[in-house]
């Protein structure tokens, strides 16, 4: 085991020198790529996202959305094309390259911006890098004021959209409810005899009128039967029944007058005030007889038989037309109650419409009042709001590159290629180098060997080429200060810019070197 190790460090040893030149060639390649890449500044602005200053409970806002998916908007209208190019061109950020694309331009400004959602806390972090300090910042200022000005416009956007509907939504409902109110009242108004309100009045009335019915069929049932036997007494007698039942009360009057001039005759003289008195009323209701077509007691102009029956047929006449009259009611009510089902129906239907109306009605009012309240907390701002913690500064030092990682890089990968070069080497090289390969490759057992014995010139070959690969990168690196001094900068500067970018300065001064 030791014998392997033993070879193998044998051959890192002879091998060395190439090694070391892959490690040299990559860590230059590191250090040049360290120093020539171009300081990326990163300008950060702290925003937080505030509670609302008036507790849900008493006034809540009618923005429903969550601080999170309102960001989320945000970002989407901050990383689209017109914006990002519109801040490209304001803050000169590509100044001097101006064979980029705008599709290239959108593509980098997207990958520069980074914009950290609150989901575990309510601090939001906005960022932009740039070549330049300055540009940084101000397009994180930039974006931190656009951020600010979308979410009072997405907020206010929304409790505006709000109270206008519901404005709108009260007003539509408003007018459908004044609209099916006066198709209530139509509906009443021409159905005002058959609403289902007033059938207990039309029952009851109906039930008084049939009543009424009947008992005026009795009464001209009874006029019939007493014309009729008045007729057959005259037809039998010749003469009415007259009796002082059958005269008209003028002539009862006219009568009872005269017997009592009769009486008073016998006690006073015809001079005497009280028989002069009874004298004159007897001759003014003779006179109002005779004008009346009645005659008097003794002379009548009528017959006591076609008074009877003239009397008889008028109670006749009237008790008819009063039967007709109520027959006629009694139509109208059988007609409104049977009618009264169906009227309470549409009625009904109408009533439901307008109670569901009223419904919505109220329910949209309470909801344009909280609509109003809402839009007023958005409009003072007293919601749920984003302030600014911090606002971005123009960073004094590049965020990027990490040039020392780079450097380290460089040498790490060098380090690490020469080791692969060298196992990579090993595993094709066949070539017998010791007994032991004898062995495994030609199954041979050796009794001794003899090592190979390389001539004078091939020594000095081995060593020229040795000597040239050392040499070439020295050469290289030589050509390469030379034309950086010549064409680039001042050696003394170009170092110390070197050891500023990769902290060497820093380094020194902190261990009081330099």
């Amino acid at each position: 085991m030791m014998g392997e190790v033993r070879f193998y460090w044998a051959l890192l040893l002879r091998r060395l020198p190439y090694l070391l030149i892959i490690v040299a060639i990559c860590t230059a390649a590191g250090l040049v790529l360290a120093v020539t890449l171009p300081p990326v500044y990163r300008a950060t602005a702290r925003l937080v996202v505030e509670s609302p200053q008036i507790p849900d409970d008493l006034a809540a806002t009618t923005v429903q959305a969550s601080e999170v998916e309102i960001l989320q908007v945000i970002e989407q209208r901050l990383m689209n094309r017109v914006n990002l190019l519109d801040l490209a061109q304001k803050f000169n950020v590509y100044d001097g390259e101006a064979d980029m694309g705008p599709d290239a331009i959108v593509a980098d400004m997207r990958s520069r911006i980074s914009i950290s959602l609150p989901y575990a806390s309510p601090f939001v972090s906005v960022s932009f890098q740039s070549f330049s300090g300055q540009v940084s910042a101000a397009v994180t200022n930039e974006l931190v004021t656009q951020i600010l000005q979308e979410n009072v416009a997405l907020r206010t956007g929304a409790t505006s959209l709000t109270l206008e509907f519901f404005v709108q939504e009260v007003a539509r409902l408003d007018e459908e409810l004044a609209a099916q109110g006066a198709r209530i009242l139509a509906f009443k108004e021409n159905h005002k005899d058959a609403l289902p309100e007033g059938l207990d009045y039309r029952r009851t009335r109906q039930s008084s009128l049939q009543e009424r019915n009947l008992q005026l069929d009795r009464e001209l049932s009874g006029l019939r039967d007493r014309r009729t036997r008045l007729v057959e007494i005259y037809e039998r007698t010749g003469r009415p029944d007259f009796t002082g039942e059958s005269l008209t009360p003028e002539q009862r009057q006219l009568r009872q007058l005269k017997d009592q001039r009769s009486a008073a005759v016998v006690i006073y003289s015809p001079d005497h005030p009280r028989v002069k008195s009874l004298d004159a009323q007897i001759a003014a209701l003779e006179a109002a007889n005779i004008a009346l077509g009645l005659g008097t007691e003794n002379a009548p102009n009528i017959s006591a038989y076609e008074l009877q029956l003239s009397d008889i047929d008028g109670q006749i006449d009237f008790i008819s037309e009063q039967k007709t009259i109520i027959q006629t009611e009694l139509n109208d009510l059988a007609a409104a109650i049977e009618q009264t089902p169906t009227n309470a129906i549409t009625l009904g239907t109408l009533e439901r419409d307008y109670d569901t109306l009223r419904i919505q009605y109220e329910q949209a009012t309470a909801s344009l009042a909280e609509a109003r309240t809402g839009d007023q907390i958005e409009a003072q701002s007293r919601g749920r709001r984003i302030t600014v913690t911090q606002q971005a500064i123009a960073p004094a030092n590049p965020t990027d590159p990490n040039r020392k990682l780079i450097a380290a890089a460089g040498f790490a990968g060098g380090v690490g290629l020469a080791f692969g070069v060298f196992v990579l080497l090993e595993l094709l090289n066949n070539t017998i180098r010791r007994p032991a390969d004898l062995v495994s490759q030609l199954g041979v057992q050796a009794f001794g060997v003899v090592p190979y014995v390389q001539t004078s010139g091939q020594v000095a070959l081995r060593r020229i080429l040795v000597l040239c690969a050392i040499l070439a990168p020295v050469l290289g690196v030589c050509v390469s200060l030379y034309l950086i001094h010549s064409h680039y900068m001042p050696l003394d500067l170009f170092v110390e810019e070197v050891g500023d970018k990769l902290g060497i300065d820093a380094l020194l001064s902190r261990f009081g070197i330099g």
